[in-house]
């Protein structure tokens, strides 16, 4: 059985060493001292080691099932959730006048890396309806938001978003789903969703669906699109349980992974609804949640493989195959352990440079939404809308690539079912696909995001790398292993960005064509920074007389491995980016 021990320790250095968050003149940041997040981390790492991550081969096994109208999910699920509840880890970061505990992001982010990594598919619960409690609490009426908000943020109550039809995937301007306006005031919502997460249940007393729709008077595509709650049950004027709505779960999909989440084709046949935000107006509202969710499903791909990377250290350690070529590191045994071997070492030194960087640029991502919310710092707001696709698409991308290296470590053993691995890779596969398939995310970023705000995102995130580099360039160490070789794939991503500048009006092929290797390129910069601040923090310390110099020599090792062996990366992006769209489109499509 695999596995997991969160990685607190890891976690406090990115939080107090590198965003020194205790330092940040930002409502709620103060009380976040050392001794206090370490409370809260080792709380949450407790029950995500000693009760979700037991139960994450359970959910995997026996994954949920559809019987007389109602969904079961696993044994020990509907347990959990309760404890889940009871330590009031659903309201962390909620507003304290709905119930919740008034955190900031930053640490709901970090208690979710936790949750995800032990358990992806029961975490999806309580992350959905987070997501669905953030759109209700910015567009929500004041009635709204006293009706639904309170027991969201408990999760009595939990959400779901419903965006997916058969027929309309990405493009949801083909959605059919319509809202009839009714006297009073209500919508009858008809019409069906697909891939619904979390879509029903047995752990919450109702579940409360955000619902894509059209009504009267829109128009086509998606300005003509509303959003509604729509909840299982509807709710009476004094807060108790009414009657049943009229939706159902028509089916629950067999998936690839993620199986103890409820995946529902949700059927709404005249179900009663409300209008959240403005008519007409619904993709903005829906964003709201779909940006949230972006963030979590970047975590969800480098949480998952933080799980898997922690059970293949451990198998490396064990498995005797081979002698070191060196000379034998273990004389008193029938062969040494596979980590004494290079390609071993590689393997396990490209998950932990990606992951620990990957850690940190989550976090910076929460910290300025944290900065943007709570001090409404626009710059912050363009640099995480910037980061935003980023995040999402390039730490699935490669969390899902480090999952599978977890399991190659374990030879054949890794492709038995009993290992525990292949949960691993399937749950993570999901990751590259929902919340806007990664494609869409490198469109978004170079199609929008790019050019957002005549540039000023992206001149903002050169100037941080910038500011970065100038701030260290006196310390000569931090020069040749970190700083020059930021400024050199800085100077890639600039190139990348010019070349898409020139291309987009005259050849917008051209420069749709790179999008996804400038999500990568873009990726690795962001990285390659992420590892440059922790350096420039490992060297403080240590230059401070640390009680705890191993783990810092550690982290500049490591940082040092991916500025060398991963970072060079971007000059392949480059080379693809500059090679424009005629080898992409040079076949006709019936050629393929």
């Amino acid at each position: 059985m695999t596995t997991y021990s969160a990685p607190i320790r890891d976690m406090q250095f990115v939080l107090h060493d590198v965003l020194e968050i205790s330092k940040q003149d930002l409502p709620g940041y103060g009380e976040l001292d050392r001794d206090f997040t370490q409370a809260v981390l080792e709380a949450a790492g407790k029950l995500a080691s000693e009760v979700l991550a037991p139960l994450n081969p359970v959910g995997d096994r026996e994954g949920c099932r559809l019987e007389n109208g109602v969904v079961h999910t696993p044994k020990g699920f509907a347990e959990a959730f309760e404890q889940m509840r009871e330590g009031g880890w659903t309201a962390l970061d909620c507003d304290p006048e709905y119930g919740g505990q008034g955190m900031p992001y930053v640490i709901g982010l970090a208690a979710g890396e936790m949750f995800s990594a032990s358990n992806m598919a029961f975490t999806m619960y309580q992350g959905l309806t987070h997501g669905a409690y953030s759109a209700i609490h910015a567009h929500g009426t004041e009635q709204q938001k006293a009706t639904y908000l309170p027991r969201m943020v408990s999760c009595e109550w939990t959400g779901t978003m419903n965006l997916t039809e058969p027929h309309a995937g990405t493009d949801l301007g083909l959605l059919r789903t319509r809202a009839e306006p009714q006297e009073d005031g209500s919508y009858r919502i008809t019409g069906q969703k697909i891939f619904i997460s979390a879509g029903d249940h047995d752990m919450a007393q109702n579940v409360i669906h955000l619902v894509l729709a059209k009504a009267p008077g829109g128009g086509e595509g998606t300005k003509g699109i509303s959003l509604f709650i729509v909840p299982k049950f509807l709710v009476n004027e004094d807060g108790s349980l009414g009657e049943r709505n009229a939706l159902s779960v028509g089916n629950l999909e067999e998936k690839m992974g993620i199986h103890g989440n409820a995946t529902c084709v949700m059927n709404y046949d005249g179900a009663k609804g409300w209008l959240l935000g403005d008519l007409h107006k619904g993709m903005r509202a829906m964003f709201t949640m779909m940006n949230e969710a972006r963030i979590g499903v970047g975590l969800q791909g480098y949480s998952v493989a933080e799980a898997a990377y922690q059970n293949a250290v451990a198998y490396a350690r064990e498995r005797l195959q081979g002698r070191a070529v060196t000379g034998e590191e273990n004389p008193s045994g029938p062969a040494d352990p596979l980590i004494v071997h290079p390609d071993i070492r590689r393997n396990l030194m490209d998950q932990k440079s990606f992951l620990e960087g990957a850690r940190a640029l989550a976090f910076w991502g929460a910290h300025l939404i944290d900065r943007a919310v709570l001090a409404g710092d626009k710059q912050a707001h363009d640099l995480v809308s910037l980061l935003t696709p980023v995040i999402k698409g390039f730490l699935t991308d490669r969390g899902f690539e480090t999952a599978v290296q977890a399991q190659q470590v374990f030879g054949g053993h890794g492709y038995i079912e009993e290992q525990g691995m292949s949960q691993f890779v399937r749950d993570a596969r999901i990751a590259m696909i929902y919340e806007g398939a990664n494609g869409v995310q490198a469109l978004d970023l170079v199609g929008r995001k790019l050019a957002a705000e005549g540039g000023r995102p992206i001149m903002a995130f050169f100037e941080v790398v910038k500011s970065e580099i100038k701030a260290h360039e006196g310390d000569a160490a931090l020069k040749a292993d970190f700083l020059d070789p930021l400024k050199a794939v800085s100077k890639d991503l600039q190139s990348a960005a010019m070349f898409f500048m020139e291309q987009g009006m005259k050849n917008p092929n051209g420069a749709l064509a790179g999008s996804y290797d400038f999500m990568h390129l873009f990726g690795h910069v962001a990285l390659g920074l992420m590892w440059t601040r922790m350096a420039a923090a490992s060297r403080a310390a240590l230059a401070a007389g640390t009680e705890d110099p191993a783990f810092h020599e550690t982290k500049l090792a490591t940082g040092r491995y991916y500025m060398a062996r991963q970072l060079p990366m971007t000059a392949t992006h480059l080379a693809r980016i500059r090679s424009g769209a005629a080898p992409v489109m040079a076949l006709a499509a019936d050629r393929f």
